[in-house]
């Protein structure tokens, strides 16, 4: 076969990807546009096919990059031409960043890491479209020693349960506590219902002298911190 025949019969996309991937190997990930690297985690998944228009179609979808690297696999392949396997592809790199950072604050003085603290909240909760209750539990060195999703809920209500928090901390030896819930709708304002759930826990740690450092409420606009505010 002659090579004009080859270049032919080669789909217009292959240099395109290659020119993709030599830009971020010499030029780092900020020369990218945001749909660029969504293509990118796309050519490993789908190899015979120009996923321009379906990385496009993604971040359009979605609303951004934060919101679709956080949307779960069932709204993923909801989008035409997002299989199983691509969806996984997707999320296992969000589910590896967000391991990273979790490992990178573990046996830590948290506290001395707030602002890295505050950025794993964000990005492990912001975009959820449940509330979920997570705790951080700290040792007598204020190092954090597990991270732990306590419950989930519905769109604005998640169930909190005092007796099982303190048994939980008993069990791993914590001698303190950072409360931690998301606000789907967007707003980090802790409701009456925050407060007065914040207050029973702190009362049920008092006997066990377990202390609750803050609790964290976090949505897309930010976050609250009880603490900040006075409530704690």
């Amino acid at each position: 076969m002659s090579s004009s025949a080859e270049k032919k019969d080669t789909p217009h996309y292959h240099g395109h990807r290659d020119r993709l991937r030599a830009r971020f190997v010499e030029n780092g990930a900020d020369s990218l546009q945001d749909y660029e690297l969504i293509e990118l985690i796309l050519f490993m998944a789908i190899p015979r096919r120009d996923v321009k228009p379906l990385a496009k179609t993604l971040l359009a979808t979605f609303g951004g990059l934060p919101e679709l690297m956080n949307a779960d696999i069932n709204a993923l392949t909801r989008i035409d031409g997002i299989s199983d396997n691509t969806a996984i592809a997707l999320k296992t790199i969000t589910t590896t960043a967000h391991r990273a950072m979790k490992q990178d604050l573990m046996k830590r003085p948290v506290l001395n890491n707030w602002t890295r603290l505050m950025d794993y909240c964000q990005n492990t909760m912001a975009h959820e479209t449940r509330e979920h209750f997570r705790i951080l539990f700290l040792n007598k060195k204020n190092e954090m020693i597990a991270d732990e999703i306590q419950g989930s809920g519905t769109v604005d209500h998640t169930p909190a349960y005092p007796r099982e928090i303190m048994k939980r901390a008993l069990e791993l030896g914590a001698t303190a506590l950072i409360l931690v819930h998301n606000h789907p709708s967007g707003d980090s304002r802790p409701s009456q219902a925050d407060i007065d759930m914040t207050n029973t826990i702190i009362r049920a740690a008092q006997p066990f002298e377990v202390k609750i450092h803050d609790h964290i409420v976090v949505s897309r606009g930010g976050y609250s911190s009880f603490k900040n505010m006075g409530l704690i």
